[in-house]
């Protein structure tokens, strides 16, 4: 494909440039998140977060009663590796059974690939665990940035978007959109409180979760392999 032809497409197309551009922009924020973190200079403030969410005379205690807390657990588990991976076999069987196949597959290359990125980077950065309090979940990985905060975002608000191109209404375009992004912030939120992740971590996962998803769909989008309609002639 030429550059003109390329440049035709996204004239004729602006959702193109706009996934773009919100794509970029979040890459830029992780950027950020981690130019700071990697300098130092959000420690303090993701200690006072961290603190803020336990009891000030015990820190082992966080805040609010037990059912309270186990919820969070509830909530942290939505972002698990076992949960996206059952929730995208799902999602890739259901586009399948649709008779749209290049989606499925573009769909579970998408899915992987944000796994993939999110191991890759936690190896890179190799940042500790907080270790201000006792962890109310079992981890085994590094923590920036967050992989149940970016999988959250990678995988809810891909198939967020998704079930908003298959329906009509705009109300119920809405519903999908929201609920995608309420998931994926109690993911975000649930890794803080549980002490398992600097604010900072949580951040930097949702942005390049965010970004992922938006740079999927936007070469989903390009290739023709969107659940949107065809672009007109």
């Amino acid at each position: 494909m030429t550059l003109r032809k390329i440049a035709e497409r996204l004239t004729h197309e602006p959702i193109l440039i706009g996934l773009f551009l919100l794509a970029s922009a979040s890459v830029w924020a992780f950027a950020e998140v981690a130019d700071e973190v990697l300098e130092g200079d959000s420690h303090e403030i993701d200690e006072r977060i961290v603190l803020a969410m336990r009891n000030p005379a015990d820190p082992a205690d966080p805040l609010g009663p037990r059912w309270f807390e186990e919820l969070m657990r509830d909530f942290t588990a939505l972002g698990g590796v076992g949960v996206v991976a059952l929730l995208g076999a799902a999602a890739a069987t259901f586009l399948a059974v649709l008779d749209k196949r290049r989606e499925a597959v573009w769909l579970v290359i998408a899915l992987v690939g944000g796994i993939a990125l999110s191991l890759g980077l936690k190896t890179l950065f190799d940042r500790p665990r907080p270790d201000l309090v006792p962890h109310g979940s079992h981890v085994y990985t590094r923590s920036f940035p967050s992989g149940h905060s970016m999988m959250a975002a990678t995988v809810y608000l891909t198939l967020g978007a998704v079930m908003a191109e298959l329906v009509a209404l705009r109300r119920l375009k809405a519903f999908f959109l929201v609920l995608a992004v309420l998931i994926t912030a109690l993911v975000g939120v649930s890794r803080v409180y549980l002490g398992v992740h600097w604010p900072t971590d949580v951040l930097a996962g949702w942005a390049l979760g965010a970004g992922w998803a938006l740079a999927c769909w936007f070469v989903a989008r390009f290739l023709h392999l969107s659940p949107l309609e065809p672009p007109r002639d």
